[in-house]
């Protein structure tokens, strides 16, 4: 196939890419893939939720929000050693790329010193590194591509027509905003959107429109599967239909040829089946590991016997030494998220899905 980019997607086209016949679509997206990607090759993050809780955005999605009651403590920054630990596990168990995530609207000064050292410590490691700490400026995003950060995540979560129905605290320009200063600042760029809030197909294609219309389409395109935590204004939402979540993913990979694509946060509640259709989507990323900030993820052993059973092998990124056999040991200590739904809920310091699904 030719080289299939554009930025110049309107709403419509993409929704008429979601109205095809599954099967056609299905066969477009792995056309697409197969151009573009190894076609049995996935890419595999841990993401750690660095600082949980008390957020003070109002996401309808977000356990981590301060203005919810859904029993996720807040918690300091996590001690410098102990990321550095939980990376190492991480690493050990496969994982290539080691994720950060923190429940903050956007971090102060003395908030980067930190999570600059974590990086400078994970990079020393020899895994990519990824944050969602927020709302960024230009300068910060400097700061933290100056310490070795590869990848910030900062989701748009949805359209911008339906972006007030979910978020009220900041708006979608200022996620745009931020996207450009990351970019401005030579970071890879981590930004995807949540399945499953209300919205209808044509949210979802003005989402992914948006996306695959900027500047330069983002490095990887978490797409999330609402996970609807008691609490949370969204915990009665309905279910997404499960076609319609992998049309998702089979759209991004169309609309967006070169972008890792990660089937990201509601994966614990995906059965082997359908988690196999969205990697015949063209889903090459996961978030591998037990746990995303606060809700769960389907934990290593499993991961690894169902990718063994596809044939698919672990993803190494050019410069990284493919990982060594992962030590039995480690399995129960690796942790991956949702609030960003990732780029992203926690515990015992699990891995933040809300940066993932909010930040991402």
């Amino acid at each position: 196939m030719t080289d299939t980019t554009r930025h110049d997607w309107t709403i419509d086209e993409v929704e008429q890419l979601f109205s095809l016949p599954f099967a056609d679509l299905m066969f477009r997206a792995q056309e697409v893939h197969r151009a573009n990607h190894p076609h049995n090759a996935v890419q595999m993050s841990t993401l750690l939720s660095i600082k949980t809780g008390a957020c003070p955005e109002d996401c309808a999605y977000c356990p981590q929000s301060v203005r919810y009651d859904t029993g996720v403590e807040r918690e300091q920054l996590v001690p410098l050693e102990e990321v550095r630990t939980r990376a190492q596990a991480a690493k050990d168990a496969g994982a290539t790329r080691f994720c950060m995530g923190a429940a903050w609207r956007s971090p102060k000064k003395r908030d980067v010193a930190a999570v600059a050292a974590m990086i400078r410590e994970v990079r020393a490691l020899g895994m990519e590194t990824c944050a969602t700490l927020g709302m960024l400026t230009p300068d910060q995003a400097h700061e933290l591509k100056d310490a070795g950060l590869d990848y910030y995540n900062h989701n748009v979560d949805t359209s911008p027509e339906f972006y007030g129905e979910i978020i009220t605290t900041r708006t979608y320009q200022d996620r745009l905003d931020t996207l450009a200063a990351v970019r401005e600042a030579g970071l890879n760029v981590c930004c995807g959107g949540i399945v499953g809030m209300g919205e209808t197909t044509r949210d979802r294609a003005s989402m992914l429109a948006t996306l695959a219309n900027l500047p330069q389409h983002p490095e990887s395109v978490p797409i999330n599967q609402l996970v609807r935590v008691p609490g949370t204004p969204l915990a009665g939402a309905a279910a997404v239909d499960p076609f319609d979540f992998v049309r998702t993913i089979a759209v991004a990979r169309v609309v967006m040829p070169k972008a890792c694509v990660r089937l990201s946060a509601g994966r614990e509640a995906m059965a082997d089946e359908l988690q196999a259709l969205c990697f015949l989507a063209g889903a090459n990323s996961i978030f591998y590991g037990e746990k995303l900030l606060t809700t769960g993820n389907p934990d290593v052993t499993r991961d690894r016997a169902l990718l063994a059973r596809l044939g698919i092998q672990p993803l190494v990124p050019p410069g990284l030494s493919p990982p060594q056999a992962p030590a039995h040991e480690h399995e129960e200590h690796v942790h991956g998220a949702h609030c960003s739904h990732t780029g992203s809920h926690t515990s015992a310091r699990p891995v933040s899905s809300c940066a993932a699904t909010r930040r991402r």
